[in-house]
């Protein structure tokens, strides 16, 4: 089938599609729905979809766009960043965060201007330590690089238990767009990001409202097209709902034309 075999949390698996919303946070209106299959992939890939196509129909192009961790992943946050321009106040998807209590990478600290990490201990770890009389040959650009820390240091220290208990030294690989990702983290940690964390929850409440008030727990129709026009006629109704509430009351008493 079309639809994606999935499993909600503490219950049983099911087929289902996912409904997308974008969202106006500042008067809680549906920009555009796109129907996809349940995986994150799918969800993901509709974001820039329901982007363009918001700014080929009117014009609107968003100066910041907020998700959640699902949204976070590197090529998604250069997109935004680098080809759209949108300050995205999005989690970061980091798979280098280590859970057997040893240090991950967000432990150590990156120094941009001598293109070294720092690790908790102040011991450096470096990409390279020779000195190339051209420069192009150490500059740092946009590509994936390993950073590795002295042996000697590593062996010396009071915390290998806690850093590279299985190997000499300890290595940190930085991806090819860490420079992206690190203006992300920089805005998911400025004081905007509380402000546009707030107005996402305006996101789930429309969801609430599509399953507990309009009842579209279980589609009628079947296939992705079945879906598309349910889940677009469900965005509909709420924006009409939102409209009727954003609408002047009439007052009473003779008007004069």
């Amino acid at each position: 089938p079309a639809s994606q075999w999935t499993a909600a949390r503490k219950g049983p698996a099911f087929f289902a599609y996912s409904d997308n919303y974008l969202i106006d946070t500042d008067h809680g209106i549906i920009m555009d729905v796109e129907a996809t299959r349940s995986v994150r992939q799918a969800e993901v890939g509709s974001a820039r979809t329901m982007l363009d196509r918001t700014e080929r129909r009117f014009g609107f192009r968003p100066d910041w766009l907020a998700a959640d961790t699902a949204y976070g992943s590197e090529e998604n946050l250069v997109w935004l960043t680098l080809k759209r321009q949108i300050l995205p106040f999005i989690p970061v998807f980091d798979k280098s965060e280590r859970t057997d209590g040893t240090w991950s990478r967000s432990d150590f600290t990156w120094d941009e201007e001598r293109d070294r990490y720092l690790c908790p201990e102040g011991k450096e770890l470096r990409h390279s330590r020779r000195n190339y009389s051209d420069p192009a040959r150490s500059a740092t650009g946009m590509r994936p690089r390993r950073y590795r820390a002295l042996k000697a240091d590593c062996q010396a220290c009071p915390s290998k238990a806690k850093c590279c208990p299985k190997s000499d030294v300890r290595s940190i690989n930085r991806e090819k767009y860490e420079i992206v990702r690190d203006f992300v983290r920089a805005c998911t940690a400025s004081a905007f990001n509380e402000v546009a964390q707030r107005r996402r929850k305006k996101v789930e409440m429309l969801f609430a409202h599509l399953k507990r008030i309009l009842g579209l727990g279980r589609l009628r129709l079947r296939g992705p097209l079945g879906s598309k026009d349910e889940f677009t006629l469900a965005a509909i109704a709420q924006n009409l709902r939102k409209l009727a509430k954003l609408r002047p009351q009439s007052t009473n008493g003779a008007a004069s034309a």
